[in-house]
């Protein structure tokens, strides 16, 4: 029943963050914290946000020399370490850290967040809006295919360590991983509250871990440390030429996961994931690659897997298994993230309503959507027995981040020239360096589109197509009930000019359209010739920000004779209460008993017709997702021994 109206566009910058009493305060863009909460939030850091790209080492470096594009000879040792380094320092402590984190949606981050927060400053430039939508859109798509590649690739290269210590153990280990992902996915509907206390503490071990492991063979090869100059990735990127381009596809592997800095940013703020990223996962993440460098200049077969083989047999088996435990943390870090993606989709008006859980009473963000579990999982599970192999997996992955990368930096430069009123040139340099390396690295994960990264692509191309279909759709469906629409002044107007009976309580008829009266409200005066005592004509907002604050949550507006039009306002983050909500309502006249309150939806039915607004097929798609959506009442969860729905044909 809700909407996102243009027509708040005006007061938008007034909705800030909420103050709940009942919500644990999530600000956490506030500057004065004492050390042990910014410890406390640096260490949750870690577990959440670094996850995927702390686990990275498993696969980076094997991938550049298993495919057998270069020899590991000591120039193109040194080279790819120096590469990998710079791309370190470039994509991620440049790009994100120093840049993009700055891009704050009232505090929060990611590609829905950044899509609102350019989209906002261009309503005067249509096709500047129209293509950040699109972006928007597509980069929430991409998400979902990377979603199901991370998991896939983060468990199998875990359990790929048990090759190392025996060939024996070859034949089990999809099974293995299979077993580890079912299990994640089941646990899902039971929250990661208590699980999630630990991700910090064992995310804390796994970087000290690899960083002893890595610093180990430093120790012993400390030649290595020349990699540092950039002297050596730009003189294997001329030497190599056309194999260089090939390379950086398997180079990119040690960034994928920089998105997240940005997109959990509203969970821990900018400092604890600055200071996690430059005091502990960079460090170590550095010193691990070099590690494997070293190892492979000792010894070139060590390509096969330099990450076990650094470890010695004793430690082997302790390390597969804290490997395990690690991407099994990265995998529930992309698991939450999508639910989140999904929820901000769908209250933004791009996904149909879906049954969304809460795991935690206290904290709000732990959402549970069984409908996504299970398809990722299926797709998941699709991505392994298909693939067989990290390796294999390896080809599929990249193409969705680096497109991905792509339009945050399209979206960053969008704020900084016309939110942020940077001039032209300052903005082109703060994003056009970034652009150019990501668009290298895009071509270099491109090539191999026919070797696996068609999977990503497909996926992300249906859930592009889905999500477009909706929104058309949605739009497609409001103008033809505007068509037939009858202003409510003007209507409730005629009504009272020979009133009928009025009933006792309340009466809340839910209308997506401001102005409009609902159909809810023509049919019970047709069928039941009665108007409640008190009415209230209700539209349900969702703004382009992620927080509405409670003082600004309801609007109301008198429209005599005991009717009221009232809007509720949510932010793309917020839950949507409206019971909760009416309690804003004590005080301005309009005192509700539960019990006596009813509430009136509307359900329309679509009709499909030929020569509409889509193609048939899309218009067959969207009326099936129209009418398997999930239930108003409960997605504004309203009291369901209180809620009467009328219905209606529309045809599109």
């Amino acid at each position: 029943m809700g909407r996102v109206t243009p027509s708040f566009a005006e007061r938008r910058q007034l909705f800030g963050r909420p103050r709940e009493p009942c919500r644990k305060s999530k600000n956490m863009t506030n500057p004065t914290r004492s050390p042990a909460v910014l410890a406390g939030l640096t260490l949750g850091a870690l577990g959440v946000v670094y996850g995927d790209i702390g686990t990275s080492p498993l696969y980076a470096v094997r991938e550049v020399f298993h495919a057998g594009h270069v020899d590991p000879t000591r120039d193109n040792v040194l080279g790819v370490l120096s590469l990998i380094f710079w791309s370190l320092a470039i994509v991620v402590s440049l790009k994100y850290v120093a840049l993009v984190l700055r891009a704050s949606n009232n505090g929060e981050g990611g590609t829905m967040a950044l899509m609102a927060l350019a989209s906002k400053s261009t309503h005067d430039k249509p096709r500047v809006h129209r293509a950040l939508i699109v972006m928007g859109i597509l980069g929430a798509a991409l998400f979902f295919g990377d979603g199901i590649i991370t998991p896939a690739i983060s468990v199998l290269s875990a359990v790929e360590g048990l090759e190392v210590a025996t060939p024996a153990f070859k034949p089990y280990v999809v099974p293995i991983t299979l077993a580890v992902l079912t299990a994640l996915y089941l646990v899902q509907r039971h929250g990661t509250g208590t699980m999630g206390k630990w991700f910090g503490p064992i995310t804390l071990l796994w970087f000290a871990s690899i960083a002893a492991t890595g610093a180990w063979w430093i120790a012993r090869n400390p030649e290595v440390l020349l990699a540092l100059n950039p002297f050596y990735a730009l003189r294997f990127l001329l030497v190599e030429g056309w194999v260089a381009l090939a390379v950086l596809g398997a180079v990119f592997l040690a960034v994928t996961g920089a998105e997240a800095l940005y997109a959990d940013m509203g969970h821990f703020g900018k400092s604890p994931i600055r200071i996690a990223w430059f005091s502990i996962v960079w460090p170590a993440l550095s010193i691990n690659y070099f590690g494997q460098g070293a190892l492979i200049l000792l010894d070139p077969k060590a390509i096969q897997n330099p990450f076990f083989m650094m470890v010695s047999d004793t430690l082997l088996y302790p390390m597969v298994a804290l490997a395990t435990v690690a991407t099994v943390i990265a995998s529930q870090a992309t698991i939450s993230g999508t639910f989140s993606v999904t929820k901000q989709a769908i209250q933004l008006g791009y996904l149909p309503r879906l049954r969304i859980l809460h795991t935690s009473e206290s904290e709000t963000g732990q959402i549970y959507i069984p409908s996504v579990n299970w398809i990722q999982y299926g797709a998941v599970v699709l991505a392994v027995t298909m693939f067989g192999s990290s390796s294999a997996l390896a080809t599929a992955y990249g193409i969705a981040v680096t497109a991905t990368m792509v339009l945050t930096t399209l979206m960053t430069f969008v704020v900084l020239r016309f939110d942020w009123r940077y001039p032209l040139a300052p903005a082109l340099a703060a994003t056009g360096f970034f652009l150019i390396i990501e668009l290298v690295f895009f071509a270099s994960n491109a090539i191999k589109v026919l070797s696996g990264g068609w999977f990503t692509l497909l996926v992300a191309g249906a859930v592009f197509t889905l999500m477009l279909t909706w929104k058309q759709g949605r739009n497609l469906l409001s103008e033809e009930l505007r068509k037939s629409s009858i202003d409510l002044r003007s209507f409730l107007d005629s009504v009272f000019v020979s009133p009928p009976g009025r009933v006792p309580g309340t009466a809340v008829f839910l209308t997506a359209e401001a102005d409009v009266t609902p159909s809810a409200l023509l049919h019970n005066l047709k069928h039941n010739m009665v108007l409640h005592d008190r009415n209230l004509f209700v539209t349900v907002l969702h703004h382009e920000v992620p927080w509405v604050p409670v003082e600004k949550r309801v609007e109301v507006e008198a429209l005599g004779r005991d009717c009221w039009k009232i809007l509720v306002n949510f932010g793309f983050k917020d839950d949507p209460d409206v019971p909760q909500a009416f309690e804003q309502l004590k005080g301005r006249g309009i005192e509700l008993e539960e019990a006596r309150t009813s509430y009136f939806l509307s359900r329309d039915i679509v009709v499909p017709t030929i020569g509409g607004g889509m193609a048939p097929w899309r218009e067959k798609l969207f009326a099936n997702l129209h009418r398997n959506s999930s239930n108003a009442a409960e997605f504004l969860s309203l009291p369901p021994n209180r809620v009467v729905e009328l219905g209606a044909q529309v045809a599109i």
